[in-house]
């Protein structure tokens, strides 16, 4: 389990993958205290409004994950970091070689800088296709450590290799896993390598990037409630 001090209601981060900002309010609004961190990524920058928005969260007490994988050179992608150090954002993410990610580090500020390592839609083919010939836990390893040494903060991982990320590198990583699925491990979408909320915790992530699961429901509200009651339960603390 994790180490890293989290507000346990901090360790769920909604992502909040919505057309543009203003279904993003009405969806805020909805989702009310039962979401205390929320991801903001490429769908809603290209919408327009993206950093109204984000001031508009962090405004309202909320947290902020900016997650633009940031991939530039690194003079640009240290640009862009150090752009987000007057805004609130708690973490954001760089995809990149050793050079970016020390620029990111380097430009970071109050800003967690995560390095993301091998997304959760890709699996053993997709790797192939890319060019790289080790196998997933290896890349993830490798990523991983280079971040650390680069002065990232931590990575975002999927849980099935965020055991190894605990074993292998070291406790100060924050490991941010996407890809949960709050039933079984089955791929029903384009994400490929996913666990449940306990395996995702159990096996050493801090926070976990719920989307679908929460947003389709029926009842968001209940969803995401409903998931920080067994994250509760799993840090001994009350819902």
């Amino acid at each position: 389990m994790s180490r890293i001090p989290v507000p346990v209601r901090e360790r769920l981060i909604f992502a909040m993958d919505v057309p543009d900002p203003d279904a993003a309010r009405r969806l805020a609004e909805r989702l009310g205290d039962s979401v205390q961190f929320y991801k903001l990524g490429l769908e809603l920058c290209m919408a327009g409004g993206y950093f109204e928005l984000l001031d508009w969260m962090v405004g309202r007490g909320k947290k902020v994950f900016v997650d633009l994988k940031f991939f530039d050179v690194p003079a640009t992608v240290a640009a862009a970091v150090r752009n987000l150090t007057a805004r609130g954002v708690a973490y954001a993410t760089v995809h990149g070689n050793q050079g970016i990610m020390e620029a990111a580090a380097a430009a970071k500020g109050d800003v967690k800088v995560l390095a993301v390592t091998v997304l959760t839609s890709l699996d053993r083919g997709d790797l192939d296709d890319l060019g790289f010939e080790c196998d997933v836990e290896k890349l993830v390893l490798s990523r991983a450590r280079r971040a650390l040494e680069a002065g990232c903060d931590g990575v975002i991982s999927s849980g099935l290799e965020a055991r190894l990320l605990r074993a292998g590198v070291d406790d100060r990583l924050i490991v941010v896993t996407p890809g949960i699925r709050p039933v079984d491990n089955r791929p029903v979408d384009d994400q490929k390598r996913v666990v449940n909320v306990e395996q995702a915790f159990a096996n050493g992530a801090d926070h976990i990037v719920v989307g679908r699961p929460i947003r389709d429901a029926a009842d968001p509200r209940a969803a995401a409630e409903a998931m920080q009651s067994t994250i509760a339960g799993l840090f001994g603390a009350a819902p």
